[in-house]
C-alpha cells in the first residue's frame, strides 16, 4: 500500500462530485444554504434553551448536515451537544490534546488516515489492550472527544459520518468493571446522539463471553435506528468485509493497511494546525496546545 498522510480535509473544495450529489439528496441546496442556516440561527435564538459559543454559517452547517438539515432535529442535537459540554466540562477545559499520547502507545483507539469506499473514516477500539490502571476511562473520553471533533470540521465526515469497529479480542473482566451504566451512556452519547458527526454503523468484532455482559450495560442506550446500525460479526472477517471493503481495513482484519497510531493524528495536530484553522477552532472549545497556557 502506498503511504498514508494524516491530513484533515477541512475545505469544501475537497468534498468530491459524487459526496456532493450525496449531499444534495439528504436535503442540502446550495441555492437555499444560506436561507435554512438563518432559518435555524433564528430558531436557535428564539428556542433559547441553549447558547452555542458560536453561531457563524460554517459553525452551524454541520450540525445540519448532521440531521439532514431538518432545523428542528439540528437543534436538538445542538441542546445535546451544548448539554453534555456542560455536564463534562473535564473533557473539554484545559484538557491538552497532545498530553494523550499514552493513549496512541498503548493502541488503544485510533482513527483511520483513509476512508472505506463510502466516504466514512474509521475509529477503531481495540478495549482488550487498555489497562485501567494505567489508562483512565476519562482518558478514553477525552482522546474520543478530540478525534470526534476533529472529524466534525470536515466537510466530507459531516455529509457521511464515520463508523465504528470495536475490537473486543482479550476483553477481561477488569475491563467490564470499569464500564458502568454512567460510562455507557457517555460512550453512546457520544457516538450516536451528542457530536455533529453521524456515526452510520457499529461493527463488534472479535467478541468473547464477556461481551454479553457488557453488552447488557450498553443495550439500553441504543436507540432503535442504531441498534440496525449495530453488527457483531465475532472472528468473521468476511462478514465485515461485506460492510467495508477490505481494501480500506487494516491487516488484523483482513485488509491491506498497516495499524497507524492514534499518536500520528497529534503529530498533524502541530503540524497543520499552523496551516488552517483547525487549532484555533479547537482552543475556542476549551482545548488547550500553548505549552505556555495553565
Amino acid at each position: 500500500m502506498p503511504a498514508v498522510e494524516h491530513k484533515l480535509n477541512v475545505s469544501e473544495e475537497e468534498v468530491p462530485e459524487h459526496i456532493r450529489l450525496i449531499a444534495s439528496q439528504q436535503g442540502e441546496c446550495t441555492k437555499t444554504k444560506k436561507q435554512t442556516i438563518e432559518q435555524f440561527r433564528s430558531y436557535i435564538l428564539e428556542r433559547n434553551e441553549c447558547q452555542p459559543h458560536r453561531n457563524d454559517d460554517k459553525y452551524l452547517e454541520k450540525f445540519l448536515r448532521a440531521r439532514y438539515w431538518k432545523i428542528e432535529n439540528s437543534y436538538r442535537l445542538l441542546c445535546s451537544y451544548y448539554k453534555f459540554r456542560e455536564h463534562n466540562k473535564g473533557y473539554y477545559e484545559k484538557v491538552r490534546p497532545l498530553d494523550l499520547r499514552h493513549l496512541g502507545d498503548s493502541d488503544i483507539l485510533t482513527v483511520t488516515p483513509y476512508r472505506d469506499q463510502h466516504g466514512h473514516r474509521i475509529i477503531i477500539y481495540r478495549f482488550g489492550l487498555w489497562r485501567p490502571n494505567r489508562v483512565t476511562v476519562d482518558d478514553i473520553f477525552r482522546a474520543t472527544i478530540v478525534l470526534q471533533e476533529l472529524g466534525s470540521l470536515e466537510p466530507i465526515s459531516q455529509i457521511m459520518g464515520g463508523v465504528a469497529i470495536f475490537d473486543l479480542k482479550d476483553l477481561g473482566l477488569e475491563h467490564i468493571l470499569h464500564l458502568s451504566p454512567s460510562v455507557a451512556q457517555k460512550m453512546i452519547a457520544l457516538l450516536v446522539t451528542s457530536m455533529p458527526i453521524r456515526t452510520s454503523a457499529l461493527h463488534i468484532v472479535n467478541q468473547n463471553w464477556v461481551f454479553n455482559a457488557g453488552f447488557k450495560i450498553f443495550k439500553p442506550f441504543l436507540n432503535s435506528a442504531m441498534r440496525e446500525r449495530l453488527y457483531i460479526h465475532g472472528s468473521d472477517m468476511s462478514s465485515l468485509h461485506k460492510h467495508i471493503d477490505p481494501e480500506h481495513l487494516p491487516k488484523r482484519y483482513g485488509g491491506l493497511h498497516d495499524d497507524y497510531s492514534y499518536t500520528l493524528w497529534l503529530d498533524m495536530l502541530k503540524e497543520q494546525s499552523t496551516e488552517s484553522n483547525v487549532q484555533k477552532d479547537m482552543e475556542q472549545l476549551g482545548f488547550i496546545f500553548d505549552s505556555n497556557a495553565i
